[in-house]
């Protein structure tokens, strides 16, 4: 063999072995379907300060307002992951497309509330009263759930079906007795003459929490690729704790919508808290020693069946992918 051709083969190694070195170091691709909301704020730091990239992924964020849309797509393997509520997972599970939990995102912390008239004291008080709130939404399940509580069920109420937007400003206008709503309609509806403040979810820790879900299939084909987006996201989590006002510009901008002001955000997401690290391993826990998540999930299986939205029976230990919080 001549040096020439000797040369030629060298060469010919050389880019194989690049190549498929380059191929090998390719980045993992992931789709997250999400929605316009102050909770998943973290996952477009993730992406802005490059902790996506350093885990070896390309993340894809996608919007998709409506769970309707959202959780059909998961389960029919047109994204990879979404992020929604505990209760609304149990809404699309089913034995032939079982769905599981992965982390926890954000919690809300007085973000949600129930405004009342002065003359009720107490969510018992709430029966034989009109009260609105968006059937088959994460409202329904927090008032559901409070009124378990008092001994009563939504049965024991007037339901008026409506927005949480809609139903503040019923409130404020005297119409109803009650509304299950958000900002600015609790600050709204505490300012109402004849109005207060009756419960929020800063009393409610763990009841209406966010969440990554995947179906069962891709949780047991990619738990690496798992391990890698919670490793982001508890890195984003850090940082935005140390850079507040940058956090919220680069969240305003990711999110966008309603939300695109970093003012707005800011104001929106002092009634959330992000899941840290040490709060995801105490809340999703493990498997030998499950976290409080299951408290949520068993809450949120035995409301929507009352209500009719599902019939889902698993123990909620079961709806767990244990492992990827570590």
């Amino acid at each position: 063999m001549s040096v020439h051709s000797r040369s030629l083969r060298a060469l010919a190694l050389a880019a194989l072995v690049t190549v498929s070195g380059t191929g090998l170091a390719q980045a993992a691709k992931l789709s997250i379907g999400l929605s316009t909301w102050v909770g998943y704020g973290p996952l477009y730091i993730a992406q802005a300060q490059g902790f996506f990239k350093d885990e070896g992924l390309e993340v894809n964020l996608l919007k998709m307002e409506d769970p309707k849309t959202r959780m059909p797509a998961l389960i029919a393997d047109r994204i990879d992951l979404a992020a929604t509520t505990i209760d609304t997972v149990l809404n699309f599970y089913s034995k032939d497309h079982p769905l599981t939990y992965v982390f926890a995102m954000d919690d809300s912390h007085g973000g949600d509330g129930i405004v009342a008239k002065d003359s009720i004291t107490s969510v018992a008080q709430l029966k034989g009263k009109k009260v609105g709130y968006a059937e088959g939404s994460v409202s329904q399940f927090f008032l559901a759930v409070l009124l378990k509580r008092a001994g009563l069920t939504l049965k024991d109420v007037q339901t008026q079906n409506m927005t949480a937007g809609d139903a503040g400003a019923a409130f404020v206008a005297g119409r109803l007795d009650a509304a299950v709503t958000w900002e600015p309609w609790l600050t709204r509806g505490k300012q109402a003459k004849g109005g207060h403040l009756l419960i929020d979810s800063s009393t409610t820790p763990g009841l209406i929490t966010d969440i990554i879900t995947t179906t069962d299939k891709f949780a047991k084909a990619h738990p690496e690729e798992l391990k890698k987006l919670y490793a982001a996201w508890a890195k984003a989590v850090e940082w935005q704790k140390t850079h507040v006002e940058a956090a919220d510009k680069i969240m305003a901008k990711g999110v966008g919508g309603w939300l695109d002001d970093p003012k707005t955000f800011a104001e929106t997401r002092a009634g959330v808290i992000y899941y840290d690290a040490a709060m995801n391993k105490s809340f999703m826990g493990t498997k030998a020693a499950p976290g409080t998540i299951t408290k949520t999930i068993a809450d949120a299986e035995e409301i929507n069946k009352q209500a009719g939205l599902s019939d889902v029976s698993v123990p909620p230990a079961d709806l767990i992918t244990f492992g990827i919080v570590q």
